[in-house]
Formats: C-alpha cells, structure tokens, sequence
C-alpha cells in the first residue's frame, strides 16, 4: 500500500471515529451533563476512567508523535512508559472507555449500544492498521507487541 492509499484508510478511519463518537456524545451526553438518573455512577466512573487514561496517554507520548490517523509519523518514536507499558493503544482504550460511559447513560439504549461496538470495530480496525505500519517503521514493535496487549492489560 503506498503513501497515498495508506493516508485515504486512514482519513475514512479517522472520519469514522468522530462520527461515531460525535453520534455517542449526542446520545449519552445530555443524559450525564443533566445528571439523569440513567446516568448512573458506573457511566459518570466510565468517562472519569476513560478521560485519565486519555490524558495520562498523552502525558506519556512524545511531542510529534501524535497521530489521529493510523499512519505512524517519520521522525517518531516508540513510546514504551506510562500507560504504553501495559498496552499498544491506550487512547483508543480511553475512547472505548468514555463511550461505554455515554452508552450506559443514553435514553435510546439499543442506537448507542450499536453506536459502541461500531466504535470498537473500527478502533479495532485502526489499530490493527497502525500495528502492521508500526512493524514496517519501528524495529522494536514486533517484540513490543508480544509483551503488552492492544487494549486491555492481560486481556487483550
């Protein structure tokens, strides 16, 4: 896949992502903002948990390194401490994290349960993407996998 094509996958990917979580955050948002009574304790835990992770992530990540599209950047480097000790995608994990939170609190159950695992499908999709760029772009990534998990530390 050359540069071009790599950079269209990773546009529809990215495209994907926000109208998915835009659709989450349409759905569950006002529900928590209102503090409802769907909004339970476990939803507002959710994205209190998924917004450290994502701010821990990025504390830990490197300047430049940064990408929302799964192409890995030219001069990057392979981040390895913080949250990136336990696991390959921990922002991806705090967005899958949050938008549990806005399902549990939507009003409309079944659209934002749909809207979540579409989410993970393509965060999933993302992922194993930007895995298969990692290896070709950072020697050390093929044993940096075997020893962390893409999501979940121990899991998966």
């Amino acid at each position: 896949m050359n540069h071009v094509e790599r950079e269209r996958l990773g546009s529809v990917l990215v495209v994907l992502q926000f109208a998915l979580l835009a659709w989450l955050a349409w759905l569950g948002g006002p529900a928590l903002l209102a503090g409802a009574a769907r909004a339970s304790c476990a939803a507002w835990a959710a994205v209190i948990v998924g917004v450290s992770i994502g701010l821990w992530s990025l504390a830990a990540n490197r300047p430049g390194n940064f990408n929302i599209r799964p192409t890995p950047r030219a001069q990057a480097s392979l981040v390895t401490t913080g949250p990136y000790r336990w696991i390959r995608h921990p922002m991806y994990t705090s967005l899958m994290v949050c938008s549990a939170g806005a399902a549990m609190a939507a009003t409309a159950a079944g659209p934002a349960w749909t809207a979540f695992v579409a989410l993970v499908a393509v965060l999933t999709s993302k992922a194993l993407t930007e895995e298969r760029w990692l290896k070709q772009s950072h020697a050390g990534y093929a044993q940096y996998m075997q020893r962390t998990k893409r999501f979940v530390p121990g899991l998966f």
